[in-house]
């Protein structure tokens, strides 16, 4: 017993006993990648990323094409994507298997190899990070590059997985809260459930027990979207800014119009 024990952290100091995994559920049963699998496919291959946006820099990572690891998810799946934090990325399949000239990446970070931390204190994007190249032909938004990936997972649309998320069925779909909604799947989703209801675990609920429509004028609310660091300052705050190349004057518009309607439809937990 005591040779096994002894084995075992010698097998850990020489970084033989790590086991990063990656489950991909498509719907069909998971399969389960290791960190080892990954690297070793024929695909896999060296790829240079400009503009990288967790690292704010050019990088280079060997990478397996995405949409390989999805064989038989059709176009108009759901992708959601979550990380060890609780960070859930909603993604339409469309954009991966066909991004009209964005491609999706799954970059593996090598074991006894580790990526550069993305700040002080903060460990790296790895083991699996989603990066792109020409994401802008997508079009890719920053929240659409989730790292530390845990699983990926084939599900029904959120509209249809969470209900008390949905405006008035009542509504047009060129309705400003309709429009608003598909603003809030694309950039809040990841982050911040509403009415209780959504797989994310590090924002808070936006709209229960109160919309942040409820308590900031309109001036204060574009403030906290664009720049929340102008709003409220602490050191543990993780929610990024949104300029207007990620988020038009006009989806921002769209998506105040969502959450002070649905600030009238608040449905307790």
């Amino acid at each position: 017993m005591r040779f096994l024990i002894v084995m075992l952290a010698y097998l850990g100091a020489m970084g033989l006993a790590r086991a990063d995994t990656l489950a991909v559920d498509t719907g069909r049963g998971v399969r389960a990648w290791t960190t080892t699998e990954l690297l070793s496919r024929p695909d896999a291959r060296d790829i240079r990323v400009p503009g990288d946006v967790s690292y704010h820099a050019t990088r280079t990572y060997r990478a397996v094409p995405m949409k390989a690891l999805l064989p038989g998810v059709p176009a108009d799946a759901h992708l959601q994507f979550t990380a060890r934090d609780g960070f859930a990325a909603e993604i339409p399949a469309s954009l991966i298997i066909d991004g009209h000239g964005a491609h999706a990446w799954l970059a593996v970070e090598p074991d006894g190899a580790a990526w550069p931390p993305l700040g002080a204190g903060k460990p790296s994007a790895g083991p699996f990070y989603l990066v792109w190249i020409d994401p802008d032909k997508g079009p890719v938004g920053p929240e659409q590059w989730p790292y530390q990936i845990a699983t990926i997972k084939v599900l029904p649309d959120p509209a249809k997985r969470f209900p008390a998320m949905r405006p008035d069925p009542r509504l047009g779909a060129d309705a400003a809260p309709v429009r608003g909604f598909a603003v809030f799947q694309r950039h809040c989703m990841t982050c911040h459930t509403l009415n209780g209801q959504g797989d994310a675990k590090l924002g808070p609920d936006l709209n229960i027990p109160h919309s942040p429509t409820d308590y900031l004028r309109a001036d204060m609310f574009r403030t906290l979207v664009r720049n929340p660091q102008n709003l409220r300052r602490w050191p543990q705050s993780k929610m990024p800014g949104f300029d207007t190349h990620v988020l038009s004057d006009r989806d921002l518009d769209d998506l105040e119009a969502y959450l002070k309607h649905m600030a009238g439809r608040k449905v307790q937990p």
